[in-house]
């Protein structure tokens, strides 16, 4: 196992800049994610880090050796990639040895490498059969063996799950978390799913216009997020919000909304009248006689456990998710209020998180 070290590390196409500066310490046996929308710089990262894509800028250690120059083949990791990239007419024993055998390691050590692979990952039954004779789950778990009898410092997954269907995608984020507690190595994983950043990591790396927007645990960055981008993100369905201007009224603190309305709110470091936009998590919207908020209903989509409901406060599109199954008319107005501990302000002009602050007393 190693830990990785990233400083101001920089990508340039020519005149293109794809990677600003980018800066991250990967303790030892850490689980990141790098996540963020297509075009982000997320798998160009993972490739410099894999020797695939040349540095222009900054410095790279893996185990406290700076890696800049040294290639690919040297630097004890291993990447999975998305498209499995296994040898079709091979088996399953022959592609998860392909390596060692290429090597020319010891007969009996890439036996016992290879046992233990099939071993983990429940692929014993199926060593004699070839790429086109399995699932995509399987293929995927024959990809992860491949790695696994290197036995690597890094491992490196590039969005390794996004060819499966929504249910083996649930399945496999399972098996990839619990590989990582049998193996405890280091893991990058790159994915554009915030849901498998949220369910896998240790640390998610939120990621835009080649740039870090955050680091943090899944809930650090799902509770105090950063920046307005990092709240819209992170999180399933969106965050929404709604424009308004920030006012202190003796010891609390309201935004008046833009399209009409007064939401309490807790104090925040900000001037008297600045221009905010409230972010209010789907599932924390609570019904009110007395509510502040007046939401009306555009579309009502059932799921069995939840209601998703989506229509506007404020003239601004807005989703609820009620834990309880309901059916409002399209047109009606529910009121709705929110805890204050689960209202978020955000400068409108920066998009940054607005700290909150002692009340005044």
């Amino acid at each position: 196992m190693a830990e990785l070290s990233l400083r101001n590390i920089q990508k340039r196409y020519g005149a293109t800049t794809v990677l600003e500066s980018v800066s991250l310490d990967v303790a030892d046996g850490e689980f990141i994610v790098l996540v963020g929308p297509s075009g982000c710089g997320k798998s160009t990262l993972l490739r410099m880090i894999a020797g695939l894509e040349e540095i222009s800028g900054g410095d790279l250690d893996i185990g406290g050796v700076r890696t800049n120059e040294i290639p690919p083949q040297k630097r004890d990791i291993s990447m999975v990639f998305q498209s499995y990239a296994l040898f079709p007419h091979m088996n399953v024993r022959n592609n998860i040895t392909f390596g060692p055998r290429m090597r020319r390691e010891p007969a009996d050590a890439t036996e016992q490498a290879l046992g233990r692979a099939a071993s983990i990952l429940n692929l014993k039954d199926y060593l004699g059969r070839t790429p086109g004779q399995l699932s995509g789950g399987q293929r995927q778990r024959v990809a992860m063996g491949r790695s696994i009898v290197r036995n690597p410092k890094v491992f490196l997954f590039d969005e390794p799950l996004s060819n499966l269907d929504a249910k083996l995608r649930v399945q496999m984020r399972t098996e990839i978390k619990a590989l990582h507690q049998k193996l405890g190595t280091t893991i990058v994983y790159v994915t554009h799913d915030q849901i498998e950043a949220m369910t896998m990591a240790d640390r998610i790396v939120v990621m835009n216009a080649g740039r870090i927007e955050q680091i943090g645990t899944p809930l650090e960055l799902y509770d105090r997020p950063a920046n307005r981008f990092v709240a819209s993100f992170i999180g399933s369905p969106a965050m929404s919000f709604i424009s308004g201007t920030y006012h202190r009224r003796g010891t609390d603190a309201v935004v008046d909304l833009t399209g009409g309305g007064t939401l309490p709110v807790n104090p925040v470091d900000a001037p008297d009248g600045t221009r905010v936009d409230v972010g209010i998590r789907p599932e924390n919207y609570v019904f009110a006689d007395d509510g502040a908020l007046q939401f009306k209903v555009e579309v009502v989509e059932p799921t069995g456990p939840e209601t998703h409901v989506f229509g506007t406060i404020a003239n601004e599109e807005v989703r609820c998710v009620f834990r309880i199954r309901l059916d409002p008319e399209p047109g009606s107005i529910l009121r709705l209020t929110a805890e204050r501990e689960h209202i978020h302000l955000f400068d409108a002009a920066s998009g940054v998180r607005l700290a909150e602050t002692a009340r005044v007393q």
